[in-house]
């Protein structure tokens, strides 16, 4: 299977510290993986590579079936190609309803010259019902975001991002500060986005990582340490010591 993302032998320094150490993994097209490990270990940076915020001192990141250099672009243009990106942090325009929030994101998808043209069209509110639905939000359209609860909102920044049609979304810590109901759901909403896209999320939750049962990768140090099932990583003595063995 032809992978859609290719980490290979990328290392980073921040002031003589080693953040990422000749890191190399790949996550296939429609493939919902899970990356975890103790603070520092990398998992942040490694994001930061792949959406183009930080450069690597060496190695290559390929990207889909043509293996171009993410390398090679700016942040705009990796987001262009398909990489979306959600922070822990939900950041939705509080002031605006779940529709226009749904909207707005629609009309960023497009060149910085149509966005000054764009009109919402019959098209484009039948597919902000689509995202709403997709995201759990189909019944708050007309809600301020504002006055969502924080797992709804985590949920609009999702759709936010899928109105931009990534191929790879990546989820840093989704479960955090959500009640146990919005949890179940969310791991129901990533296992759901995984048919269509590539789905990584970086979690610290076992138990939220258990539930999405898909192939997880350990990072300690800036580079792999264990890759496979969760029952897998877990039960290798280095990923107890240097991680799990800490709680």
């Amino acid at each position: 299977m032809t992978a859609l993302l290719e980490v290979r032998g990328i290392s980073v320094s921040f002031d003589g510290f080693r953040a990422i150490n000749n890191l190399s993994f790949e996550i296939a097209d429609r493939e919902l993986r899970a990356i975890i490990g103790p603070n520092g270990a990398g998992k942040t940076t490694f994001m930061d590579i792949v959406t183009g915020k930080t450069r690597p001192n060496e190695g290559q990141v390929l990207w889909g079936e043509n293996s171009k250099s993410l390398l090679r672009m700016n942040e705009s243009q990796i987001a262009r190609a398909g990489i979306g990106r959600k922070f822990q942090r939900p950041t939705v325009f509080e002031d605006q309803t779940v529709a226009e929030n749904l909207t707005m994101a629609l009309s960023a998808s497009r060149s910085p010259f149509s966005v000054l043209r764009w009109k919402p069209t019959q098209d484009s509110v039948t597919r902000v019902g689509e995202l709403a639905t997709e995201v759990g939000l189909g019944d708050q359209l007309g809600r301020k975001s504002g006055e969502l609860s924080h797992g709804q909102k985590q949920w609009l920044e999702i759709g936010m991002l899928l109105a931009q049609e990534p191929r790879l979304l990546l989820v840093d810590e989704p479960a955090a500060g959500m009640t146990l109901a919005e949890r179940e759901q969310t791991t129901t909403l990533l296992r759901n986005l995984a048919e269509k896209h590539a789905v990584v999320v970086v979690e610290h939750d076992m138990d939220f990582v258990r539930r999405l049962d898909c192939k997880v990768t350990v990072l300690h140090e800036g580079s792999v340490l264990a890759e496979g099932s969760l029952d897998h990583v877990t039960a290798n003595p280095q990923v107890i010591e240097v991680y799990l063995g800490r709680g």
